[in-house]
């Protein structure tokens, strides 16, 4: 697989569905790419996929693990109304300001159907309606078919995605559905493809975590499995945009987003920052004091403790239809993170097992 291709493989998982629970699509793509670089590829009892590269010397190696997350935020049927329209509630962060008129497809044991998402239209509505957003509960949805049909079709629980093709924008940049997190996987791939033009002597465990829009929690999991020295979360963090706090906002272009904060190993944050600068790669500092909303959070506290680090990409109108990034930051965060990889040695890792130990 080129560095080319992985743009494709990108835009492939943007349009595939995988919400919280319901990731196995997405792994079966994830698997597929990394297939020419291992065979020792599983899925754990939760839903992981764990890849792992073995890296040179004598075993028993040292480990990395790289986690982005897999599932998108989506919606599941809780009730079907007279007339056949359906009710919903939501799977992850869904915005339901950003759901009025939205296409979708309603996923079922017969067949996936599309939908629209509807709402009263404003001549009919009060002006106290008018004057606020719909919450989710005042939404439906409606998939063109009688309710006798709707009801022998479609079952409570059965899942809702957004639908929505994966566009090229000028200078760059991809918008579409899911780049929370498929940006990341795609950074990943990026990471897998230049460590074959570097040597690395540890084991290096790929890992695409489920649930993580509700709760993270494949990340704990896989830790667990696979017993890591290092941990390394990769995901999206804010694009700049009007009126966005400039201190918690990161422009598209600006490279990886190096995380530091109580979340995250300080010897780590250095670590990629050395390495970064060793490039002559941009990249900025993303401060976080507390909970990173990342499986970094949990990667941190399992087992007795995984040195973690967390790297993001800048991505605009997060958790909606029209996520924005620019590729040029997915390629950065992938040859950060090989290079930052090529230059781990046990020396290095003993050293990790100090947090407050510049």
């Amino acid at each position: 697989m080129s560095q080319h291709n992985i743009r494709e493989v990108m835009k492939g998982l943007m349009a595939e569905w995988g919400i919280p629970g319901y990731e196995d699509r997405i792994a079966a793509r994830l698997r597929e790419a990394l297939t020419p670089f291992t065979d020792d590829i599983r899925i754990d009892k939760i839903g992981n996929l764990i890849a792992k590269i073995e890296g040179k010397g004598t075993a028993p190696r040292k480990s990395v693990m790289l986690a982005a997350h897999m599932d998108e935020i989506g919606l599941m049927v809780t009730k079907i109304e007279p007339q056949g329209f359906l009710r919903v509630t939501r799977l992850g962060g869904v915005d339901p300001r950003t759901q009025v008129a939205q296409e979708v497809m309603v996923h079922t044991k017969s067949g996936d159907y599309v939908g629209i998402v509807g709402s009263k239209p404003p001549h009919l509505t009060s002006k106290e309606e008018r004057d606020k957003a719909w919450s989710l509960d005042e939404l439906f949805i409606d998939i063109g078919m009688p309710e006798e049909m709707v009801r022998e079709k479609v079952s409570v629980g059965d899942p809702v995605t957004i639908r929505r093709e994966p566009m090229e924008l000028q200078f760059d940049r991809i918008s579409g559905k899911a780049l929370d997190n498929r940006a990341s996987i795609a950074s990943v791939l990026e990471c897998v493809v230049e460590l074959q033009n570097l040597e690395h002597s540890v084991d290096v465990y790929v890992v695409g975590t489920v649930q993580e829009e509700r709760g993270r929690v494949g990340a704990g999991q896989a830790v667990y499995g696979v017993q890591p020295d290092i941990g390394i979360a990769i995901d999206v963090t804010f694009g700049e945009m009007p009126g966005s706090p400039s201190d918690a906002t990161f422009p598209l272009g600006s490279g990886p987003a190096i995380a530091v904060g109580p979340n995250i190993h300080r010897k780590i944050t250095k670590g990629l920052t050395e390495t970064a600068e060793r490039l002559e790669m941009a990249y900025t500092f993303e401060f976080l004091e507390d909970d990173t909303g990342t499986d970094a959070w949990v990667m941190q506290v399992q087992r007795a403790g995984v040195p973690t680090g967390l790297v993001s990409i800048p991505l605009r109108y997060m958790h909606t239809s029209v996520e924005t990034v620019r590729y040029s930051d997915i390629q950065e965060v992938g040859k950060l993170l090989a290079h930052y990889i090529a230059g781990i040695d046990a020396e290095y890792v003993e050293g990790l097992s100090c947090y407050l130990k510049d």
